[in-house]
């Protein structure tokens, strides 16, 4: 990706996160979220589990998971692409005595935004959430390697994505998109199709009309801003971004997942209270193979080598 593409992708990301700075933490982590935010007791228990001393989130938000990761005798630090973003985080972590300058605007394509204005750097832990469904896959492996360098040896990864194999188990226009353009050779299909070629365009029409494609609908902005899956917002299969991790300088790379959906949620509405009792069970373990499939979301858990 140029220099210039990637300035063009960066600003209409943040377009559309620059009216959810003081808003969207009651959002998604607020009392009266849509669904409890599991993925926060799960990056709780793994910073603790690491001893985290020095703790950059990279792409932090209005500081939505660092506000809960500070504890006595470890430095918070952490950066992000929006400016409304950044100065919430501010204002919130202040409250809890960390320095402004501390928090800055940066970009996760830039290797330099890693360092703190302090001059502090080498990581034992930085957290990525939110941010990889926003990064092309052409610089996937440079932000990989950015966030590898910006640890010290032994240091850990705790990066965020969007599972993009929960298609399997969806059933709607996700599911759609991923047999069509991920599963299916169509355009093979196609080619050598030969005299069956209309028996081959109904097959697939029959494929397509297995799936929901009206839900979920496209999410878009508050105001005149492009909403979440009006800019750049990509899946990733967690058994390829493991291997990306590998082969980027890390090692005892792990995948935990989160969000847990016991039904296909084209149907959940039947028995939404069970629906959702038994998906918060689910969270319980996110190592669960199933996560594979049920699960909307996944971290990798990986150590600098």
């Amino acid at each position: 990706m140029s220099a210039a593409d990637r300035d063009s992708v960066e600003r209409s990301i943040k377009h559309c996160y620059s009216t959810w700075g003081t808003s969207y933490y009651a959002d998604y982590y607020g009392a009266d979220a849509p669904y409890p935010p599991v993925h926060l007791d799960l990056v709780s228990r793994l910073v603790a589990e690491r001893d985290v001393k020095r703790l950059l989130d990279a792409g932090c938000g209005p500081a939505s998971m660092l506000r809960h990761l500070v504890a006595p005798g470890r430095d918070i630090y952490g950066f992000d692409l929006t400016p409304e973003m950044v100065v919430e985080a501010r204002r919130v972590l202040a409250e809890q005595g960390v320095p402004a300058d501390h928090v800055w605007e940066g970009s996760v394509a830039v290797r330099a935004d890693f360092v703190a204005p302090t001059g502090n750097a080498d990581y034992d832990c930085v957290l990525c959430s939110g941010v990889m469904p926003h990064i092309a896959e052409t610089t996937e492996t440079d932000i990989i390697a950015n966030i590898r360098d910006a640890l010290q040896p032994g240091g850990h990864a705790i990066v965020e994505a969007r599972n993009e194999l929960f298609s399997m188990f969806t059933l709607n226009r996700y599911s759609h998109e991923f047999f069509l353009k991920q599963l299916l050779p169509v355009d093979e299909l196609r080619r050598q199709a030969g005299d069956e070629g209309d028996g081959m365009n109904a097959a697939l029409a029959q494929v397509e009309r297995m799936f929901r494609t009206d839900v979920p609908p496209i999410r878009q902005g508050k105001d005149d801003e492009p909403g979440y899956d009006e800019v750049l917002s990509r899946t990733h299969n967690p058994l390829l971004l493991q291997q990306k991790f590998l082969a980027t300088g890390f090692t005892n790379v792990q995948l935990y997942y989160y969000h847990f959906h016991c039904l296909p949620p084209v149907v959940s509405g039947h028995a939404p209270r069970l629906f959702r009792e038994i998906s918060l069970q689910m969270e319980a373990n996110p190592k669960d193979w199933r996560g594979l499939f049920m699960a909307s979301a996944f971290f990798v858990v990986a150590q600098r080598a």
